[in-house]
């Protein structure tokens, strides 16, 4: 079986990565495979088209290849809330904060992420195009098998952008070098309320999957939650799977982010995330109407979220 990943170092999608390099996934009798794809909705496209059997990715991002949520459901969350950092280039002053310093600048953002941060401006009160906001592709972020916050983080040192709404491996390589400010970290309260649950880092597979092998569903989530419990318990572990999968210098970083993320850690869907997330999705224009929660969440392994 695969599962895909749309950004490989990174600390957004390491339960499931972890969950593979721990012998998780094979323990509860899954023989489990990473690939990377690029951009997310291509992930997601893979899972519809039959190439991959799941998708690690931010939950919203299934309406690209399956509207109105027909013919998917997300499974478990890998962490709570939505999880991307905006950096601002440090020689532009901006501080802690400041949202207002996006105006006037170039804003490096990938596919369907770049939805998070145009919505949480808009509910900030401000207008892309009144303010000079540009937010577009990152130069340089091209190809199935791109590393998106490394590469914003580089062409930010380069001055190609002005900022990055990237997650937090980028955001600590672009501040370890000098050349960075974190402006905002949403899943620790930052920009407005209803931010946090645009959407999250979640695992999705198929219906077909779930009717042909519910097992299959079940054993995914358990081995999701068995590596949140290790995390918690020893997050030094993570140092090891770094080494394995992340180049030397992200290798050493990934114990410290993983640290910050713990609080985070809970395989839980809930009814309000759910709305909430509804609710984005109708204001960026990728759903229409309302789905209810069953239709996007496999409620019979919700039993193992906690267990």
């Amino acid at each position: 079986m695969k599962l895909a990943v749309p950004d490989m170092i990174s600390n957004s999608y390491f339960p499931a990565i972890a969950a593979i390099e721990l012998g998780f996934f094979k323990e509860e009798g899954l023989d489990v495979s990473l690939e990377l794809i690029f951009p997310v909705d291509k992930s997601y496209a893979a899972l519809r088209d039959g190439a991959v059997d799941f998708v690690a990715g931010s939950a919203h991002s299934a309406l690209a290849a399956f509207p109105q949520w027909q013919g998917v459901k997300l499974l478990c969350a890998q962490a709570q809330g939505m999880y991307w950092f905006l950096v601002m280039h440090k020689d532009l002053g901006a501080r802690y904060g400041d949202i207002a310093a996006v105006k006037g600048r170039s804003i490096g953002a990938a596919p369907w992420v770049e939805m998070g941060l145009r919505r949480l401006l808009i509910e900030a009160g401000l207008d892309l195009s009144r303010d000079g906001i540009k937010i577009a592709p990152v130069p340089g972020a091209v190809g199935a098998s791109v590393n998106f916050g490394l590469t914003a983080a580089k062409a930010l040192e380069e001055r190609k952008i002005d900022g990055f709404w990237a997650n937090s491996m980028g955001a600590e390589v672009a501040v370890r070098r000098g050349v960075g400010t974190v402006v905002l970290d949403v899943r620790r309260g930052d920009g407005p309320k209803p931010c946090f649950n645009y959407t999250m880092a979640s695992i999705a597979t198929t219906d077909r999957l779930i009717e042909k092998s519910p097992e299959t569903a079940a054993a995914a989530v358990r081995a999701m939650v068995r590596t949140h419990a290790l995390l918690k318990a020893d997050v030094s572990r993570a140092t090891a799977i770094g080494r394995k999968v992340f180049p030397p210098s992200e290798a050493e970083l990934i114990a410290e982010l993983i640290r910050r993320d713990l609080p985070y850690y809970d395989a839980t869907i809930s009814r309000d995330f759910v709305a909430g997330m509804n609710q984005f999705s109708r204001d960026v224009g990728i759903l229409k109407g309302d789905v209810p929660y069953e239709g996007i969440v496999a409620t019979q392994v919700s039993k193992y979220w906690t267990s």
